[in-house]
């Protein structure tokens, strides 16, 4: 069976022995709008809920908007220019306007990838900053959340007079679903406050997995900093299927709880697949580019796949990594190759370190399943420390995995990876 993998800027195309029941998992219904720029326009002027964005800047000086940094594909580009313009219809002068790339503890973006994110025209013309997490000092407090998380958020954005987020609507390995109050925190808060939403308190809970909203402690977290943030407007989209960009399949705006759970809705309905028993492997992407830049993005891939996978399965993980392993805190945690329950054991009771929490989220499979990789772009010194074995050549990974497997033995296949909501009627959906 001959199957294109979303793989870095293009595509991974491969042949799939015959002697095993595949079944091709697919986001088949997240079909590109015909008028995507009448769709923004329409979210922009007649939100899901509440007033309309040219209403809430009416009598506004400055308004602040946080977008996804460059390993995020949102559709910045064709949403920023109508939204400006209202904006500066409304009254607002440009020079009150501040474009935020919400990164989070990632790290700043580049003059080049400011101008990829935002467009060329609305980087030349606006003021576009990164947000820095490791400096409290650009932060603001604003008080402890009932469970007691500390929140400390970008000034700019708390400063501003209307607080806007752009971004789009996918599974989330920890959050259910990214989007909305997700641009705020983890997006521009401080590491003071990142950590605490990252550390195992969250992490190892059941309910902290991809497709989980309705009882997720730290999507209800998220939502109580937001509004602590005072998030006015968002505008997320849904996308559908292409490359290198990936095209609009639905727009969502408004009041930020309201606009955010009316996307989820749209979006579990249509990249959901149900299996009705789980299965001996999956072979997954991270979904190419720029989901799949760092080793630290592609982990998404075998999160996601675990959900349909029996106890003991294996997963084959495919994604470019052109950028390597990730940032500095997650190569030196993996360079120390820790085997993955003592990883696990160590950090249950220490201090949160930066970056830990991905490597949790990835032993929490690991110590359930066999992962195996082709990731080209991460250095060779780093496959002695995955949980898993690596191969210099995607032949050479599918060849390890089936020669693994029994005759007739069931494969899920899913090209664009964690874009596609995998369930097991058979299994519990969380990930323990």
């Amino acid at each position: 069976m001959r199957t294109n993998f979303a793989f870095g800027r293009s595509e991974l195309l491969l042949d799939l022995p015959e002697g095993c029941n595949y079944r091709v998992l697919e986001a088949r219904a997240a079909v590109p709008l015909h008028d995507p720029a009448a769709a923004i326009a329409q979210a922009l002027d007649a939100p899901i809920e509440g007033p309309p964005l040219s209403e809430l800047a009416r009598g506004k000086r400055t308004a602040a908007i946080a977008v996804c940094d460059i390993t995020r594909p949102a559709p910045n580009r064709e949403v920023l220019p109508p939204l400006l313009a209202r904006l500066e219809a409304a009254g607002i002068p440009r020079d009150g306007i501040t474009i935020l790339i919400a990164t989070g503890l990632h790290r700043p973006a580049t003059e080049p990838e400011i101008r990829e994110i935002c467009g060329e025209e609305t980087a030349a013309h606006y003021r576009v900053l990164n947000h820095h997490a490791r400096e409290l000092g650009e932060h603001r407090a604003l008080g402890i959340t009932a469970s007691g998380t500390p929140v400390y958020i970008d000034e700019r954005f708390v400063s501003a007079g209307l607080h806007i987020t752009l971004g789009f609507i996918e599974p989330h390995l920890m959050l259910g679903y990214s989007g909305g109050r997700k641009l705020v925190a983890p997006g521009l808060a401080a590491q003071e406050t990142i950590k605490v939403l990252h550390s195992p308190r969250f992490m190892r809970d059941a309910r902290a997995v991809e497709g989980s909203i309705e009882d997720n402690p730290l999507h209800r977290e998220l939502l109580e900093i937001a509004r602590l943030a005072r998030h006015d407007f968002m505008v997320d989209a849904a996308l559908g299927r292409g490359t290198p960009r990936r095209p609009i399949a639905a727009v969502f705006a408004g009041e930020p709880v309201a606009a955010h759970r009316r996307g989820v809705e749209f979006v579990s309905r249509v990249m959901l697949e149900s299996l009705d028993q789980p299965v001996d492997a999956v072979i997954t992407s991270a979904a190419g580019y720029p989901l799949d830049l760092t080793f630290y993005q592609a982990v998404k891939g075998v999160t996601a796949a675990a959900h349909i996978l029996k106890p003991g399965g294996k997963i084959l993980l495919l994604a470019a990594c052109e950028e390597g392993v990730g940032g500095a805190e997650f190569a030196r945690i993996l360079a120390e190759g820790l085997p993955d329950r003592i990883f696990m054991e160590k950090i249950a009771g220490a201090p949160v370190s930066i970056d830990q929490w991905q490597l949790e989220k990835l032993a929490l499979v690991t110590t359930r399943a066999e992962v195996l990789y082709y990731v080209p772009g991460l250095p060779r010194e780093y496959y002695s420390t995955l949980w898993g074995k690596s191969f210099v050549s995607p032949e050479a990974a599918v060849h390890a995995l089936l020669g693994s497997l029994h005759p007739g033995a069931h494969i899920a296949v899913i090209p664009e990876g964690p874009y596609v909501l995998a369930r097991c009627e058979a299994l519990d959906y969380a990930v323990h």
